[in-house]
């Protein structure tokens, strides 16, 4: 059972935000996620956004389950289990007055996050100033500076190109052929070779451009547009990485505790 700890709620649910979800799980605060009625996840094993799918999911030791209102989310908290609720503006604010708003996003601006919507709030990524739209922001960019909280200014803006992961940036990233619904031809976890066709747009292949496992795809079903993120593959080729949150997700979810533990104790 989740105590009457701390309320945060958490716009977004997708691989990122989740391993955020995660370290402030772990450390006791209470999590209520919003995402959108489609899901657009990429890294769906390890995405709590998967409970809007499929009613319920599980990432690592997590169980999340979907909510249909907030006092519906109250009551899951209650029952140990982190609530996500398809609330793309994120209205069900005004009924759980959360202690802090994280903005976990990422869409590389911000969609409606203001400075007033909780005693904190955090922005994470590109798009927020701290002490404008939030009260802290966190950099998402990997290298020197990732995780890092920022009381005054913006995280560095977003390049396009994706960070090293096994010696590896753009390549990882596989994109949509072309506009229209996409159909999954490969499944998370697959070991994979450049040139293998893991999904469709339409006739359009959309083939691996390297060789490793495929740690993410979008699901089928989902309307996309030429060039959009549709896939990841992994050439450290190991399959278990697919089982949990990223390095990455967890280094931002320690500065956004970070953040909230000095913005508390700030106020004391």
């Amino acid at each position: 059972m989740k105590k009457d700890r701390d309320l945060i709620l958490m716009r977004g649910a997708g691989d990122l935000a989740s391993g955020i979800a995660l370290r402030l799980w772990h450390s006791g605060f209470r999590v209520v996620m919003t995402e959108i009625p489609q899901p657009t996840t990429i890294r769906r094993t390890v995405a709590f956004s998967q409970a809007v799918v499929e009613g319920k999911t599980v990432v690592e030791d997590v169980c999340a389950r979907l909510a249909q209102d907030a006092a519906e989310a109250l009551s899951l908290l209650q029952q140990g289990r982190l609530p996500v609720l398809v609330d793309p503006e994120a209205r069900c604010r005004a009924e759980l007055h959360p202690d802090v708003v994280v903005d976990a996003i990422l869409a590389k601006r911000n969609l409606g996050t203001a400075i007033t919507d909780a005693p904190i709030v955090i922005g994470v990524g590109p798009g927020f100033t701290a002490g404008v739209d939030c009260h802290a922001a966190v950099e998402t960019m990997r290298g020197h500076t990732l995780g890092r909280v920022l009381y005054a200014g913006s995280p560095l803006p977003n390049t396009n190109i994706p960070g090293l992961v096994g010696g590896f940036a753009g390549e990882r990233v596989l994109r949509a052929p072309a506009d229209g619904i996409f159909r999954a031809a490969g499944r998370i976890g697959d070991r994979v070779k450049a040139g293998d066709i893991v999904g469709w747009v339409g006739e359009e292949p959309m083939r691996c451009t390297l060789d490793g496992v495929l740690r993410g795809l979008l699901a089928s079903g989902i309307p996309v547009h030429k060039g959009m993120k549709a896939g990841d593959v992994d050439p450290r080729n190991d399959p278990s990485y697919c089982q949990s949150a990223s390095d990455k997700a967890l280094a931002i979810g320690g500065g956004v505790l970070e953040a909230i533990l000095h913005l508390q104790s700030s106020d004391e």
